[in-house]
């Protein structure tokens, strides 16, 4: 597997090592030993898979109690992904990183607890598994703002102008007011 830190080094992109032949592919989407070596050492609680259609726009979700890690995948279409950096502490707080996550390219993106996530599906539709490192809260819950003037997103939307959302996902909190980690 190869680990590549985004602009925000915390954020890592994972190619797996694909194994293919006429019959068809393998790969291994986690290995313990293998990312604990790379600096990621995660225990996951929890899978979650979803479907959605084109120009869905899910998030900018986090938990402020019980944050979670999720290393993210693609398994059907295409979607854009996005971590917002929600640390005070951090040099890089309030700013984000995308990454395009499909089938075809097999990419998975480690996202630590800390930051916001969504994604966007690009494709016809998605289907996106993703491990996390604590359990769902609805409680801690909290919503950024997709749109967010401060954290500035730039969301592909090619052929739509508005993304489709949730009644909690238009309504969500800018950054300015957002509950954030230390």
């Amino acid at each position: 597997m190869k680990f590549t830190p985004t602009r925000i080094p915390d954020v890592i992109v994972v190619d797996p090592d694909v194994h293919e032949d006429s019959r068809g592919f393998f790969m291994e989407t986690w290995h313990a030993r293998t990312f604990d070596e790379a600096g990621i050492s995660a225990r996951f609680v929890q899978d979650n898979y979803t479907k959605s259609s084109r120009g869905t726009l899910r998030g900018l979700h986090y938990q402020v109690e019980r944050p979670q890690g999720k290393l993210i995948r693609v398994v059907v279409g295409e979607a854009f992904d996005v971590a917002v950096d929600l640390r005070r502490s951090s040099p890089t707080f309030g700013q984000w990183v995308g990454e395009t996550l499909s089938a075809a390219n097999k990419r998975s993106i480690w996202i630590p607890p800390g930051f916001a996530h969504g994604f966007i599906v690009t494709g016809d539709s998605a289907e996106i598994v993703y491990r996390c490192t604590d359990y769902y809260s609805r409680r801690h819950e909290r919503t950024l703002r997709w749109d967010d003037k401060d954290v500035a997103i730039d969301w592909p939307m090619p052929d739509f102008e508005q993304p489709g959302l949730s009644a909690k996902d238009a309504a969500g909190t800018l950054l300015k007011d957002a509950e954030v980690y230390a």
